[in-house]
């Protein structure tokens, strides 16, 4: 079973090994969903019994992002980062947000289940005169929730500049209203296809390390300068 790195620092006992169990369950999901989802739902109602607050703590002093909005300027980029699984993990889209923070640039740090209102917001703003790429990235289901959120924010006329998973949970199609797709995957069968329309870029790009898992795809620095560097070159 994957162990989950110190990042917490001292927790109680009872969420520790919690959270190993669900960590451990996230990596078997992605092979075998009908052994780990029964054991990764125990432990889920384990830790939030009396470990929530704890970790949640924890995560808001690893960084200074709010999982509000930032304010963001009319025409520069609208970087959009969606947590996975109960917004204790894909804590690498935390770390990438401080680092696209350190070089000027806002960002807005979500959970999945808030896609949709997040994308009614952005909808907003474009059709209010903010012009600015709009980039989404996700890791685990937040990666399922930017490719639903680019389709659906298509449907409202609104292009995205740049969508980036981080090893989804299921193969998606990009639509006709993103200009590009980086797709950064380590598990089998979630590479992007070109749906209707789509004349953007579009690549996928597989993890080979075999030391790398599902669960820390998200907090690849090398990987994390790549994204920063598509995104810098947006506004070129």
């Amino acid at each position: 079973m994957l162990l989950l790195r110190p990042r917490f620092g001292l927790m109680p006992q009872r969420g520790h090994c919690a959270l190993r169990l669900i960590t451990g369950g996230i990596d078997l999901i992605m092979k075998r969903p009908w052994i780990s989802a029964a054991a990764t739902a125990v432990a889920a109602i384990f830790y939030f019994s009396g470990s929530q607050y704890a970790v949640s703590q924890q995560v808001a002093a690893r960084t200074n992002v709010s999982p509000q909005s930032h304010v963001q300027t009319r025409s520069g980029p609208q970087v959009y980062l969606v947590r996975g699984f109960l917004n204790v993990f894909s804590l690498g889209m935390d770390t990438l947000a401080t680092k696209l923070n350190s070089r000027g640039i806002s960002v807005t740090v979500i959970n999945h289940t808030e896609w949709r209102s997040l994308a009614d917001q952005i909808a907003a703003g474009y059709k209010a005169g903010r012009r600015g790429p709009i980039v989404l990235i996700g890791h685990s289901f937040g990666a399922d929730a930017i490719m639903e959120m680019g389709d659906y924010l298509g449907r409202q006329g609104v292009p995205v500049a740049l969508i980036v998973p981080f090893d989804g949970t299921s193969s998606h199609a990009a639509s006709a209203n993103v200009g590009r797709v980086l797709n950064l995957y380590k598990s089998a069968g979630v590479q992007i296809t070109r749906g209707p329309g789509f004349r953007g870029q579009l690549t996928n790009f597989y993890i080979s390390d075999p030391n790398i898992s599902h669960s820390d795809v998200d907090d690849l620095p090398n990987l994390h300068a790549m994204v920063i560097g598509r995104i810098r070159a947006l506004g070129r």
